[in-house]
């Protein structure tokens, strides 16, 4: 391990630079929000106008985004792999996660700013688990990756919508909630 690649990766995503790295369950490609979104998307072959979850460090950067509260029963899942899709200020609605990585919310917190986070795959095509796959696939085409090893069985966050009156179960993922 890098000593100090808490440091390096700050950096490169203070640069806009776009790193590959552990969130949760799977690798992610991240980078601040809003400023990296057009590159990602262009990096995923993803098509314009699909937004992407932001990942904050704790339940008090929600007010940046949103007036509607977390509700009881998901606040057990913060810090954890559940995004939940709030009604946004700016955009109809914003996707939030805060990751249950202390590195990665280290790094948010020292940022000082959301980041985006994304499977690591073309849209449409299996996220990819294997390290060695990242590295051949994207080396090339991202400013760093953190290597964490394999992260084989990975399960993607569930998301749910809460933008409405009910929560909606939009994918069942890591965390197992009732429809």
């Amino acid at each position: 391990t890098t000593p100090n690649i808490m440091d390096i990766t700050v950096n490169v995503l203070r640069q806009n630079g776009i790193v590959i790295m552990p969130c949760d369950t799977m690798y992610g490609i991240v980078g601040i929000a809003p400023e990296t979104e057009e590159r990602i998307a262009e990096l995923k072959n993803r098509a314009a106008g699909k937004s992407f979850l932001q990942l904050i460090a704790d339940t008090s950067w929600l007010k940046r985004f949103t007036d509607k509260e977390i509700p009881e029963s998901l606040k057990k899942y913060w810090p954890g792999p559940l995004t939940i899709i709030f009604p946004g200020r700016e955009e109809k609605t914003v996707a939030l996660r805060v990751p249950d990585n202390k590195f990665l919310r280290e790094i948010i917190l020292t940022l000082g700013k959301p980041v985006f986070s994304t499977s690591v795959n073309s849209s449409g095509r299996e996220p990819l688990s294997r390290i060695s796959d990242i590295i051949n696939g994207y080396h090339d085409k991202v400013d760093l990756i953190v290597d964490s090893g394999d992260y084989l069985n990975s399960i993607p966050s569930t998301i749910v919508d809460i933008s409405y009156s009910t929560i909606k179960v939009i994918r069942q993922g890591a965390i197992v909630l009732p429809d």
